[in-house]
C-alpha cells in the first residue's frame, strides 16, 4: 500500500496543518488586515477630522497625503512593536494582556458614564 506523502495537503480536520499554513499566506495576511483595519477606520474620529480638515483647508490633496502618510507611520511602528513583542512575549501572554486592557477601558468606560458630576 502507498504511504501518503505529508507535504502534500490532504482534507484533514480543520485544524491540520494546511489550513493553519493558507491562513499564513500573503493573499490571507493582507486582506484580512486590509478589511480589518477599513472597517474600524471607517466613520472613527481620524476619518472626521481629515473630512473637517479638507472642509476648511479646501486642499484635499495635501490633507490626503498628511493623513496617509500619518496612517503609514503608525502601522509601521504598531508592526514594529508588534515583531518585537512576538519575539520576546507569548501569543498567549499578549492575548491575556490585551483582554485585560480592554476589560479595564470598559469598567473605566461605564464608570464614567454613570458618574454625573
Amino acid at each position: 500500500m502507498p504511504v501518503p506523502d505529508p507535504s502534500i495537503p490532504t482534507a484533514a480536520a480543520p485544524d491540520s496543518a494546511a489550513t493553519k499554513a493558507s491562513k499564513s499566506t500573503f493573499t490571507g495576511v493582507f486582506t484580512s488586515t486590509f478589511l480589518t483595519i477599513l472597517f474600524a477606520e471607517m466613520g472613527d474620529k481620524t476619518q472626521l477630522t481629515t473630512l473637517l480638515m479638507t472642509a476648511e483647508s479646501q486642499k484635499p490633496l495635501v490633507v490626503f497625503l498628511g493623513a496617509g502618510s500619518a496612517l503609514v507611520m503608525t502601522s509601521l511602528l504598531g508592526v514594529l512593536l508588534g515583531r518585537w513583542l512576538a519575539n520576546r512575549v507569548s501569543e498567549a501572554a499578549i492575548e491575556t494582556a490585551a483582554g485585560i486592557a480592554l476589560m479595564v477601558i470598559a469598567v473605566l468606560l461605564i464608570g464614567d458614564m454613570f458618574d454625573l458630576t
